[in-house]
C-alpha cells in the first residue's frame, strides 16, 4: 500500500500538538533532589569489614578499574597448641570511575556482599584523574545504599532463613522434651518420698526388734550359765 502524500507531515504535527497541550516540568537541581528509581546505578560503595581480599571482584571486571592492595598477618593459635593461621588484611581498595562502565560484574560476583549500588551520583570531577576515588570515599557512600526491597509475599522462604528456623524449632522441642523429663523426675521423687519414708521406719523398728531378741536371748544363756555354775560349785 503506498503512503498517503503528507501522513508523515501530519504524524509529526500531532505529536507538536499533544506536546503543546502539556505542562512543563522543570526539575529544580541542584535546588531539589531528583527521585531515582531504588536501583539506579550510581556509584559503587564498600562494606570493607566484608572484604576478604579475595581479588574475585578485580579479575572479573571488564576494564580493570579496581585496584586491590593486601598484606598478611599471622593470627595466634586460638587454644595452646593449635596451629597459627593467616589471614588477608586490606590495605587498598580504589575504583577509576573515568574507565568503570557500571555493568555491576564486581557486585554480582562478590561472595560477601561486599559491594552494593548506590544512587549517589555527585561525584564528578574537573580533573580525570581525581575520578580513582579509594576506599574511604567508598565508605561514605555505603551510607547512601537503600535498603533492599520487601520480598514478596507469595515467594517461597530463603533457604537461610528456612535452615534457621528449622534449627531452631529442632532446639526448642530438645528444651521441652528435658524441661518434661525433670518434671517427671521431680514428681517421682516427691511420689517416692513418702514411701522411702514409711518403708525406712519399718526396717528400723525391724532392726531393733531383731537387735531386743538377740539381747533377750544372750540374757537367757548368761542365766543358765550361772545357774549351772552355782550347781556345781554346790555339788562341790
Amino acid at each position: 500500500m503506498m503512503a498517503v502524500p503528507g501522513s508523515g507531515l501530519a504524524k509529526g504535527l500531532a505529536v507538536t500538538l499533544r506536546t503543546m497541550t502539556r505542562k512543563n516540568v522543570t526539575a529544580q537541581y541542584p535546588d531539589v533532589q531528583p527521585e531515582l528509581p531504588p536501583r539506579s546505578r550510581g556509584v559503587i560503595a564498600l562494606f570493607e569489614e566484608n572484604c576478604t581480599v579475595c581479588m574475585l571482584c578485580a579479575r572479573e571486571c571488564p576494564d580493570w578499574c579496581i585496584y586491590i592492595d593486601s598484606h598478611k598477618e599471622t593470627v595466634p593459635a586460638a587454644a595452646p597448641g593449635g596451629r597459627e593461621r593467616s589471614r588477608n588484611v586490606l590495605d587498598r581498595f580504589a575504583i577509576d570511575f573515568s574507565l568503570c562502565m557500571y555493568c555491576g560484574i564486581c557486585i554480582e560476583v562478590c561472595p560477601f556482599d561486599a559491594l552494593f549500588w548506590s544512587p549517589e551520583f555527585e561525584y564528578a570531577e574537573t580533573d580525570i584523574l581525581e575520578l580513582t576515588h579509594e576506599r574511604d570515599k567508598l565508605r561514605e557512600w555505603m551510607w547512601t545504599v537503600p535498603e533492599p526491597p520487601a520480598l514478596d509475599p507469595a515467594a517461597e522462604e530463603p533457604k537461610e532463613i528456612a535452615a534457621a528456623r528449622k534449627t531452631a524449632e529442632k532446639l526448642q522441642a530438645q528444651r521441652a522434651r528435658e524441661a518434661q523429663a525433670a518434671q517427671q523426675a521431680t514428681e517421682a521423687q516427691q511420689t517416692a518420698g513418702p514411701r522411702r519414708t514409711a518403708g525406712t521406719r519399718q526396717a528400723t523398728e525391724a532392726q531393733r526388734a531383731a537387735h531386743k531378741d538377740r539381747t533377750d536371748q544372750k540374757d537367757q544363756q548368761d542365766q543358765q550359765e550361772q545357774k549351772e555354775q552355782k550347781e556345781e560349785e554346790g555339788e562341790a
